[in-house]
């Protein structure tokens, strides 16, 4: 593998950067208070956030509307309009006190790559599309993609009963709050499958640790989610409870996570892919006291996996560790709750080429790579899509204030993909 290295500065720098720059500047002024940054889904930040990018694209020259979902989508006509167009771009929504750059730098990508066509002139061949997607943080509903599953037609009724976790409201009355239609969503016929790419940062240490600043993504893991489960086990004192007998759900719980960490141990020594997480985790119930023994334990458990099977592997692995707990632990019981699960994504091959096509231009040759986290381009791909993904370097991890992407990567990579398109060789 080539290591990548900085491109020499040319002309387009000067228009990609400070769009860039100038977009995630004008986005990241929207956030609730505290810590980093917070735009819940379907929310007026979310909106104002929209409005934004909607401004930035008809000052381009773009066609804008809104689906039915509430999906902005920006349109620059191409030379031939019967070619499958491009849609480039990501969502604007954030998680709770979470960075400057998730969602937010793939929107920024997609216009710069707009204005750089501009200013050179330039008319694609096919159509090409900014689609800023809503509700793509599943953290706030207990629904994945959201707003490009809306758009590709595969969001379901009983979707939007969902409720947000931090107003106990549905989906579908967020969703009218901020203008979408969700009653003429489900009837509405979606745009024919066509080619869609995403910038993203990467959420893991790999491009940071190679000093490459992007890289092309074959394939997305699937996840399967347990988002309130719930451990009970017997109310006791502190002092007066012997051992025997106890049945102390945060003791069952720590059984849980040493038996799932063999489990993940075991998967990952066969050669197959997993993650186990268990990422919220709480006994402190109004209930609770330094002198009892916890009677509650509320918690949540994710597993990721590039392959369905090996989920269900792990899941039935899950289910067997908690009969055996309750089994050896009298007093204890799980409730795991509903499930909830997104499928693994394979990327299109004919897309990374051509995306590694426009970098060799440059005299780059990207790494080709898995992304451990979901993203809109997963909803494109199962909906039958030609999907791609270019993640940047990022310091710091992800979903967290400290995220650290460095502008001028997402502009080389910009400029990469804008040497393909320019070059009027098709994906």
């Amino acid at each position: 593998m080539t290591t990548l290295c900085t491109a020499p500065e040319t002309g387009l720098t000067a228009v990609i950067l400070p769009t860039i720059e100038r977009i995630l500047n004008r986005v990241n002024a929207l956030s609730q208070g505290g810590p980093g940054w917070t735009r819940p889904s379907y929310s007026p930040l979310e909106t104002a956030a929209h409005l934004i990018i909607e401004e930035e694209a008809l000052a381009l020259g773009m066609e804008v509307r809104r689906d039915h979902g509430g999906n902005l989508i920006a349109r620059m006509p191409g030379r031939d309009p019967q070619l499958p167009p491009i849609w480039c771009g990501s969502h604007l929504d954030t998680v709770a006190e979470g960075g400057a750059y998730d969602g937010q730098a793939g929107v920024a990508a997609a216009l710069a790559l707009v204005a750089a066509m501009r200013s050179e002139g330039i008319t694609p061949e096919a159509d090409f599309v900014v689609v800023v997607t809503r509700a793509e943080e599943s953290v706030w509903f207990p629904v994945s993609y959201i707003g490009s599953r809306a758009a590709t037609g595969q969001l379901l009724a009983a979707d939007l009963q969902a409720l947000r976790v931090d107003t106990g409201r549905s989906l579908a009355d967020h969703m009218r709050d901020e203008g979408a239609d969700p009653e003429a969503l489900m009837t509405a016929v979606p745009p024919a499958p066509a080619r869609f790419l995403e910038f993203h940062i990467e959420q893991g240490p790999v491009l940071e640790t190679a000093e490459e600043p992007f890289a092309i993504v074959t394939a997305i893991r699937g996840g399967l989610r347990y988002r309130a489960a719930r451990l009970h086990g017997v109310w006791a004192h502190s002092g007066g409870a012997p051992r025997e007998g106890r049945a102390d759900a945060v003791v069952a719980f720590a059984d849980l996570v040493m038996a799932m960490d063999r489990v993940w141990e075991e998967i990952l020594a066969r050669g197959a892919d997993l993650t186990v997480t268990f990422g919220r985790v709480s006994a402190a119930s109004p209930a609770h006291a330094m002198a009892k023994v916890a009677g509650v334990l509320d918690f949540c458990i994710d597993l990721r996996s590039d392959d369905e099977a090996v989920l269900d592997a792990a899941d039935e692995a899950l289910k067997a560790a908690i009969a055996e707990i309750e089994a050896a632990r009298p007093g204890i019981r799980f409730d795991l709750g509903l499930q909830s699960r997104s499928r693994p994504a394979q990327l299109s091959q004919s897309m990374a080429e051509w995306v590694a096509g426009g970098a060799a231009r440059l005299g780059l040759s990207p790494r080709r790579m898995l992304s451990g986290g979901g993203h809109d381009a997963a909803a494109f791909a199962t909906a039958g899509w030609e999907s791609v993904m270019v993640f940047i370097r990022n310091r710091n991890g992800s979903h967290c204030p400290d995220e650290g992407m460095n502008p001028a990567d997402l502009a080389l990579a910009v400029e990469a993909v804008y040497t393909a398109l320019s070059g009027n060789a098709g994906p």
